[in-house]
């Protein structure tokens, strides 16, 4: 893991895995979770590929501005990150937040981003007032306070019950509460749908089917709306596909890979 200082002075933490030199994917994580969301995942993906992970602002290692936090300057930390690594045509994957994030980077900048994973997102998520709401409740009892509440819409009832589930909750209660209520006003403010639907690059729509957050009739509209993308519903999971089912994601991840041609020696 390095940091990876940007443009304008903001530090983020990256991990680089796999082959160098070969097609990038990158991967934008969810609202108060780290990189480490991804890692029962990448053991399953093909060979060659060079994985990019990174902690959006005021997440995992990261640095953490003061909130609030538009969407538009996490897409720039994105645009920013590859520019620098020197990443190209690469598959991005993100999930929640990240999803909104790949979407708004690939209507920005389609030289970095030839097809892209949508998980357990939508073009818009929530309402301003939701937002708000939660805004209030993090900067007045820190993520900690919300952190049973998040579990409940994260997670299946079967996954709750397991003693896994507390390394998520710590994960959450150790997110800053600039960074938590920074990200959650980013959200607030987007509404992707006219920029999304415009959209031409091959896309894979992934929801599950107990996510409580964004549900898979919220998710299955995003993939209606760009043409031609695939929708795939992971029965059972919630909205972290990755952590419950992280060999059925990898397997829809690969085989989107392997259809789009972004595989070594298929590139």
């Amino acid at each position: 893991m390095r940091s990876i200082r940007l443009e304008d002075g903001l530090h983020l933490a990256v991990e680089e895995s796999g082959d160098s030199g070969g097609p990038a994917v990158v991967f934008a994580n969810s609202l108060g979770t780290d990189m480490r969301l991804w890692d029962a995942v990448l053991p399953h993906l093909p060979a060659g590929l060079r994985l990019v992970r990174y902690d959006k602002r005021g997440h995992g290692l990261s640095a953490a501005p003061r909130a609030p936090y538009s969407m538009g300057s996490l897409v720039t930390d994105a645009e920013r990150l590859l520019d620098t690594l020197g990443v190209k045509d690469c598959v991005f994957v993100g999930i929640s937040i990240g999803g909104l994030i790949a979407q708004g980077l690939a209507t920005k900048r389609l030289d970095l981003v030839r097809a892209v994973v949508l998980s357990n997102t939508a073009t818009k998520i929530g309402t301003r007032e939701m937002w708000q709401d939660r805004i209030d409740a993090v900067m007045a009892g820190g993520t900690a306070s919300l952190s049973d509440s998040i579990m409940e819409r994260w997670f299946s009832k079967g996954f709750r019950a397991k003693d896994d589930v507390d390394i998520w909750r710590r994960m959450v209660e150790t997110t800053g509460v600039d960074g938590y209520a920074g990200c959650c006003a980013a959200i607030a403010g987007t509404d992707f749908h006219a920029t999304t639907a415009a959209l031409r690059l091959p896309a894979l729509v992934i929801a599950g089917s107990e996510d409580g957050s964004t549900p898979p009739d919220l998710v299955r509209e995003l993939a209606d709306t760009i043409p031609g993308a695939r929708y795939q519903l992971i029965h059972g999971a919630g909205h972290l596909p990755p952590v419950e089912m992280p060999e059925k994601f990898a397997a829809l991840v690969s085989d989107f890979l392997r259809a789009v041609g972004h595989l070594p020696g298929t590139a």
